[in-house]
């Protein structure tokens, strides 16, 4: 049986080079052992006369590189390799929009090579991008982090996950679930057994779900409902504690949705508490509300996930499975769904329940968040929404004043040098906001950053703008 290059990612999968090294050492190795030369040809695959060869090689000398050879000189320089890489990398085909195919920009380059200075075919391009690892093509999701006090809350969760109180419940609402009946059953192809899906459906309305992960064992309690109001929130709340242990303090890990920083809730907190309620007038903003919920002096305590951070709550965890497992399937009525659910919610509690381990530490994230604000300044600082550049300054400043050190040097000195360019294009866009109370907060998050990064970095790393 031929030995294969590993599939994880070891460098012999991510290095070619690397990985026939790795399998020539493989051959020399079990040859060393005084293997017959026939058995380690037909173990690694390869003919007896390449196994001696390499065998001989390891005798002359410990090298087992590819030793340069003679062929066609490269046609294009590395200066016109790296334009290319740009090129295709860091520009778009038309203004805002769209992704480079090989074809496309091959076709582009040929009709304007003045561009990069050459006109390289589609399988060039393959060989440059391929040769550098670079698939630009692919892209995902993620959550930027926009909270500004983002850190400090995450290192909250993060220690209530490694010394949970006994009695820990991640509440989140997954709304607007489509209910989705395909025109016609799905089908199995013959070779492969892959299902195919119908693409046409008819909509039967939506469907949203409330879960409470139990921390202690992984078991779920989930409802269904026609919406999500404050008043539906409410009511799940109170029956889901209900059937929580009643001499035991309960927390709670949700999201900053409304309904979760309400009176109301705070109200039902309150009476589910056995404690006093404090009148609206003294919680008469959402961080007064806030602050009450997260307060531990009452038998209910909530625990608020940072803004852009619900990948925190681990029944975030509970719902991607549960959306693979029913809520892609065809369902031709919101009764339907709901029984599938049903029972899907009992098959997990009686025998997939798990508790899920939290091993995330935030290790290396505050580098990230600064050369990722770095990176869209410098790229695309005239796209940023005040709302969200106002968030991002505040976040950098605090970064700044409370977690200076868990941050390069060099990153912070980029960020600064990368706000110097662009300072007058972010004080131009502050002002053509049109809100005062959003051009102020913006205009004074600006400032507010220039100063702190000269107070950390020193006086001359900024000059003010024009």
């Amino acid at each position: 049986m031929p030995i294969e290059p590993s599939s994880d990612n070891t460098p012999c999968r991510q290095d070619p080079a690397v990985g026939r090294v790795l399998r020539r050492e493989a051959r020399v190795a079990l040859r060393a052992c005084e293997a017959p030369v026939k058995a380690v040809a037909s173990l690694v695959g390869y003919s007896v006369s390449t196994v001696q060869r390499w065998a001989r090689r390891r005798t002359e000398t410990v090298d087992l590189h590819d030793r340069p050879r003679s062929g066609r000189p490269e046609h294009y320089s590395e200066t016109t390799r790296l334009k290319t890489v740009a090129f295709y990398c860091q520009t778009r085909p038309l203004p805002g929009c769209g992704r480079w195919s090989l074809q496309w920009a091959a076709l582009h380059l040929k009709a304007r090579p003045e561009r990069i200075g050459a006109a390289p075919s589609k399988s060039t391009l393959h060989r440059i991008l391929s040769k550098n690892r670079l698939k630009p093509h692919q892209s995902r999701y993620f959550l930027h982090i926009t909270d500004p006090d983002f850190f400090p809350k995450m290192e909250h969760l993060v220690a209530l996950y490694r010394h949970p109180p006994s009695t820990l419940f991640f509440f989140d609402e997954c709304p607007g679930i489509q209910i989705l009946k395909r025109l016609t059953p799905d089908l199995r192809t013959e070779g492969m057994a892959r299902r195919l899906e119908e693409f046409e459906y008819i909509r039967n309305g939506t469907m949203d779900v409330f879960a409470f992960l139990n921390n202690a064992d992984g078991r779920v309690y989930a409802e269904c409902h026609g919406d999500h109001t404050t008043a539906t929130f409410l009511d799940v709340f109170n029956r889901q504690v209900g059937q929580s242990p009643a001499a035991e303090q309960l927390h709670y890990v949700m999201d900053n949705l409304s309904s979760h920083r309400g009176y109301p809730f705070c109200q039902a907190v309150a009476a589910l508490s056995k404690v006093p309620c404090p009148s609206p007038g003294e919680l008469d903003t959402a961080a007064k509300r806030v602050a009450w919920l997260r307060a531990s002096d009452k038998r209910i305590v909530i625990h608020f996930t940072p803004y852009h951070g619900s990948w925190l709550n681990l029944v975030e965890v509970w719902f991607g499975i549960t959306n693979r497992k029913v809520f892609g399937e065809s369902f031709g009525s919101a009764e339907m769904l709901m029984e599938a659910f049903v029972a899907w919610v009992d098959e997990w509690n009686c025998l997939l329940a798990h508790p899920f381990r939290w091993t995330y530490d935030g290790e290396g994230l505050h580098e990230k968040a600064v050369q990722r604000f770095t990176a869209m300044l410098n790229n695309a600082a005239e796209q940023l929404e005040i709302r969200i550049l106002t968030k991002e300054l505040l976040l950098m400043t605090n970064l700044l004043g409370s977690y200076l050190t868990r941050v390069d040097t060099e990153t912070w000195k980029q960020l600064a040098r990368v706000l110097q360019s662009e300072q007058d294009l972010l004080a131009s866009r502050i002002q053509q906001e049109d809100g005062p109370k959003r051009k102020k907060k913006a205009d004074n998050a600006l400032a507010g950053l220039i100063a702190t990064l000269r107070k950390c970095l020193g006086e001359n790393v900024l000059v003010p703008a024009a």
